[in-house]
């Protein structure tokens, strides 16, 4: 897919793209996921851009973005404060500002992360400790790409992925969540090429 095709397909009203990945960017990388950022916050006029907040790939996306419009970044945060010094979205969710007990999908979906189930369920029951909140953080990954009854879906998600242990971690269970409910992804293998069209 070039990036003229990504931004014709996906350029339209209420369109979600998940911009985010691995906290650890190559050196020379990182100017790569902010000029996308830029690129895509300057050539699209619909584009909703969403991310985790979490340090590396989603600060450097977001950055981008932030350059042409922050208004178009939203992003949900394990809990209130997440961050806080470093969030560039206009719009922020906090978890823990969100009724998580009532979305099933979401619980459902968070428990397929093995590591986490039983936290999941702790946290979810209110017991929220130092090690119960870790299941927040895949929670928060859950929830950005399917979305609650009050959030919508990702449409899209654009991944800085670690090319030599793909698909770990939360940037990972994003992913798979992603393509359990048939959400595009692509990494950096694809969207690397589109900075050479611009």
């Amino acid at each position: 897919m070039t990036l003229k095709h990504f931004i014709n397909q996906y350029d339209k009203e209420g369109s979600i793209i998940l911009l985010e990945g691995k906290r650890d960017v190559k050196e020379e990388d990182k100017a790569k996921l902010t000029e996308l950022g830029r690129l895509l916050a300057a050539h699209t006029k619909y584009m909703l851009f969403r991310s985790g907040n979490a340090e590396g790939s989603d600060e450097y996306f977001c950055k981008g973005v932030a350059m042409i419009d922050s208004s178009r970044i939203e992003v949900i945060t394990p809990y209130t404060g997440h961050r806080q010094k470093y969030n560039q979205a206009e719009s922020t969710i906090a978890l823990d500002k969100l009724n998580i007990a009532e979305e099933a999908d979401v619980i459902y979906h968070s428990k397929q992360n093995k590591k986490t189930e039983k936290l999941i369920d702790q946290y979810v029951s209110g017991d929220v400790n130092r090690f119960s909140i870790k299941a927040a953080y895949i929670l928060r990954d859950t929830i950005k790409a399917i979305g609650t009854d009050d959030i919508k879906p990702a449409t899209f998600g654009i991944f800085y992925d670690d090319l030599e242990n793909p698909k770990a971690g939360g940037t990972g269970h994003t992913m798979n969540v992603c393509e359990m409910n048939n959400i595009p992804v692509i990494n950096q293998t694809e969207w690397f090429e589109w900075l050479g069209e611009k």
